[in-house]
């Protein structure tokens, strides 16, 4: 796993994608980085499969791929590596439906962010989806979808003993059941990640110059 993760970093470079190559993506808010995180100090994810993307399944993925990378960016050293993904199914339909991305999602997560997973929570996903996930599960590995919890707003008892217990109900957004109204703002979360896009690169740009080549080399010797 280490060798083949390792070719495709120096292969697709994914510290390479800047944010205005998945601005577009990021747009309506289907996929980012929550500014607050769950009570064990991991960064969450909001996941929105209900809001339609008119991305292709590639630029969805690339946009994916550079949240991991800037939510690892932004992990300090005594902080939970972990992270959470919360995931809304308001909206969602059989239309929304990409056993592709789902695919390819899974298959880049279990292989170049092993372990990265430490909590999912499917909030109010509908009845049609307990056949897709019966489709999904084969293609994660059993330490992965046991990982998975689903919540019913409509059940009190699970709610409370899911979301009320990693989470800050008043930070959590409207649509989880928390108080925050407010919700995504793209253009504070543009300015963001704008801005460590350029931390990102000054560092990788100041290693690179000091020691031309350490990634390759740093990567071969650790096969």
């Amino acid at each position: 796993m280490l060798k083949g993760s390792i070719k495709w970093r120096l292969e697709f470079k994914p510290e390479k994608i800047q944010w205005d190559d998945v601005a577009q993506e990021a747009e309506r808010g289907r996929l980012y980085k929550a500014d607050y995180m769950d009570k064990q100090g991991r960064i969450v994810f909001v996941i929105r499969p209900g809001i339609q993307s008119a991305s292709s399944s590639c630029a969805q993925i690339k946009y994916l791929i550079y949240c991991l990378e800037n939510a690892i960016w932004n992990i300090s050293s005594n902080q939970e590596e972990q992270m959470v993904w919360l995931i809304d199914f308001q909206g969602w339909s059989t239309a929304c439906l990409s056993l592709k991305i789902v695919r390819d999602t899974a298959q880049i997560l279990q292989a170049h962010y092993p372990e990265r997973l430490g909590l999912a929570i499917f909030y109010n996903p509908p009845k049609v989806f307990e056949s897709f996930w019966t489709m999904v599960k084969p293609f994660l590995e059993p330490k992965t979808y046991k990982k998975v919890i689903f919540v019913y707003p409509d059940n009190p008892r699970s709610r409370r003993m899911v979301m009320e217990e990693h989470l800050d109900m008043d930070k959590l957004e409207s649509y989880f059941g928390g108080k925050n109204t407010v919700g995504f703002n793209y253009e504070a979360y543009a300015q963001k990640m704008k801005e460590d896009d350029k931390s990102m690169s000054d560092v990788f740009d100041s290693c690179c110059s000091s020691s031309p080549g350490f990634l390759s080399s740093e990567f071969h010797e650790s096969v």
